[in-house]
Formats: structure tokens, sequence, C-alpha cells
């Protein structure tokens, strides 16, 4: 036996950067229209209502398709329910520079083909984020799940900082309809590549040697039923999970959690600006301050949430790790409430948002803990508590 043949490979790691690409792609198409808002508003003269109809458009899809986009992955496997979705996803992003045009919804006046668009995209990517936490579930073992999820996660950071740059450039060079022409293409061809290179558990990657699975899978024999890349679940007990008290705090935990993230994705701006007196160029820089939060302390609080849990426990560690995130971020919001220096205030602001971002990934990792055979739909009702905040935003 060679030594090469002892050492474990990586090839989780590599599903676990493929699935950060897909967050921050994901999260780059649902911002592409609030970007190009200007434009559209100024050639079709839609009224500032209307408008807001179409973005919240895409919400009410979103939140429509959660759980049953993570059953559909239990059903039929995470890794071609995940490549699926993000070429439905592809596929409406694109198609929303033509919507007025459309055959059959264009009868319906180009505001409301905007909105039917944006509805059908939003089916397909509610799938993205608990699909891909149910991978997690597969593809990481115990001491690695909550750092592996969170650089998941982070991928929506990542997203939110790209976005704008992205975005204008390609509006500057070749107006607001190839913004979204080229957020399809490379979705499509990110769509591809995830059916290509990704399986749906490490037992059916190629690349995946013995010593790698024992790295994931720990001592634990995992059922013949399990064991293939093709497993499925035919039946949820969702009178089982929800009639544990897990599963509600973590929808309720959540909840708390993503209202301020709202504040700081819809007004964080407008505060800026408003409230500090800062210009539009200053507003713009600080605006991008809690995505840059995200991308640094999210990764850092999974490795410690798994550190945690090696220390105190799986309850414990998962539940002390999150206390004192959320405590991070309290204390960094009153402070920076009483803090008259605008670039002291707005960097307490941006790390607590980070620290906000950190607890989210914590109980997105709580939910493959839970279950990671029914991770899927856990993870969907979950994930509903925040269409839940958002949709309470609509005009």
């Amino acid at each position: 036996m060679t030594v090469a043949s002892l050492t474990p490979t990586r090839v989780r790691w590599r599903i676990v950067v493929v699935l950060a690409i897909v967050a921050g792609v994901t999260y780059i198409d649902r911002l592409n229209l609030g970007i190009v808002a200007k434009f559209i508003l100024e050639e079709y003269h839609f009224t500032t209502a209307s408008m807001g109809w179409i973005l919240g458009a895409f919400s009410l899809g979103y939140a429509i398709f959660h759980v049953p986009g993570g059953w559909l992955a239990d059903r039929f496997g995470p890794g071609r329910v995940l490549a699926g979705a993000i070429l439905w996803v592809s596929v409406f992003t694109a198609l929303t520079a033509i919507a007025p045009n459309l055959p059959v919804i264009n009868w319906l006046g180009a505001a409301w083909a905007f909105a039917v668009v944006r509805f059908t995209m939003g089916l397909g990517e509610a799938a993205a984020l608990p699909v891909g936490n149910k991978m997690m579930a597969y593809w990481l073992g115990e001491k690695e799940l909550a750092f592996g999820t969170s650089i998941f996660l982070a991928g929506v950071g990542a997203g939110g900082i790209v976005a704008p740059f992205f975005i204008s450039w390609l509006i500057k060079n070749w107006g607001w309809r190839a913004s979204f022409f080229v957020s399809g293409i490379v979705g499509m061809v990110l769509a591809v590549l995830c059916y290509t290179l990704v399986t749906s558990r490490p037992e059916g990657h190629p690349q995946v040697n013995a010593e790698e699975l024992e790295l994931i899978h720990g001592r634990r024999k995992v059922p013949q039923e399990e064991s293939g890349s093709t497993a499925r679940v035919t039946a949820v007990p969702w009178r089982k999970i929800l009639a544990t008290r897990s599963t509600w705090g973590l929808m309720i935990s959540h909840f708390c959690l993503v209202y301020p993230v709202y504040i700081f994705f819809t007004w964080f701006f407008v505060y800026v600006m408003k409230a500090r007196g800062m210009t539009i160029t200053k507003a713009s820089f600080w605006t991008s301050a809690p995505f840059v939060a995200n991308v640094i302390l999210v990764p850092l609080w999974g490795w410690l949430s798994d550190r945690a849990v090696e220390k105190l426990g799986k309850r414990m560690g998962r539940r002390t790790s999150a206390w004192l995130d959320i405590a991070c971020s309290a204390a960094l919001l009153w402070s920076a409430s009483q803090t008259a220096t605008n670039t002291l205030a707005l960097l307490q602001l941006a790390i607590a948002s980070g620290f906000n971002f950190a607890a989210s990934a914590v109980l997105w990792s709580t939910c493959n803990d839970i279950s990671a055979k029914f991770s899927g739909p856990i993870s969907g009702t979950f994930s509903l508590t925040r269409q839940a905040v958002q949709l309470g935003q609509l005009p």
C-alpha cells in the first residue's frame, strides 16, 4: 500500500467551494434587478409602487418553494436538484431582459410580465440554500460541518460585494439588458459544471478515496440504503419534524436574526446618507461593509463552532457559539446607535452584521445536526422565516 493511498483526498472542500460560488452567483442574480431598477423605471415609466411589486414578486416565489425544493432534494438527490435549480434561475434571469416581449405573458403588460418572470425565477432559487445545506450534511464530518457550511454561506457575502461592481460595469459598457443576459449565461455554465462535477454524496464521487470517506463518516457505518450516490427519501416525517422543539426554536431564532439583516439589505444605504449625512460615494462604500464582514466572520465563527462542539458536545457547542454571536451583534448595534463619530459607528454596524450572519450560519448547521437524512425539508422550513420577514416589507 502506497503512502499516497493513505492520504485522504480533499474533494469535499472542492465541493464546498463550488457551493459557495453557487450561493454567490444566485445572490448576484437576485440583486441584479434592484441595481438596474432605475433604468427600467425610466424606460417603462413605472411608478415606484409598481417597481416595488416587481421586486417583491421574486420574494413571493422564493417563499413558496423553500419546502418543496428541500423535499425534491431528498426525493431525487441534492446534486441533480441543485444543478436543475441553477439552470432554472439562470434561464429566467436572462429572460428578465426581454420579459415584456415574451409570448403569452406580454399581453399582461410590461409590469406584470416582469413580475411573472421574477416570481418564476424565485421558485428555482428557493431550492439553492436548502439543497446546498443538505449537501453539507453528506459531504462533511461532524468536526467540519459548521466551518464548511459557513464557507458555503459566505458566498452570499461575496456575491453582495461583487454584484454592484459587476452589474454596474455591464450596464456602463453594454446596457442594463446585458446584465441579465451575461448573468444568465454565467449561471448556465455553472449549472453544467455542477451536474458534471458534483455528486450528491461522497460515495458516488470517483475521486474520493476511502480515507476521506472515513474522515467524513468517522466510525459511523453508513447503512447500505444510504451509501449510494442515488439514495433517496420517499416519505418525510412531517409530524415528527414539526413536533420537535428544536425545529421551532430554529425557526423563531432565525426570524429574530433575519429582521436586522434585512434592515442592512434594504435601509442601510438610506441610513448612511440621511442619518449620517454621507455622500453617495461614501454611502456606497459603507453599504458593502456588512458583506465584507460576512466573508470574514462567517467562516471564522463556523470553525469556532466546530471547536465548541468538540469541547462541549453538539447541543451545547452550537448553542454557546450562537449565543455569543448574537450577544456580540446586539452589543455592537446598541453601541453604534450611541456613537457620534460616523466612521466608528458604521464600522460597529458592519461588524454587528457580520456576527449576525455568523449566527445564522450556525443555525443552518444545526438543521443538519437535527437530521442529515431529512435536512432538505428541515432547511426549507427553517428558511421560510427569512421570507416571512422580507414579504412583510412588500409595499
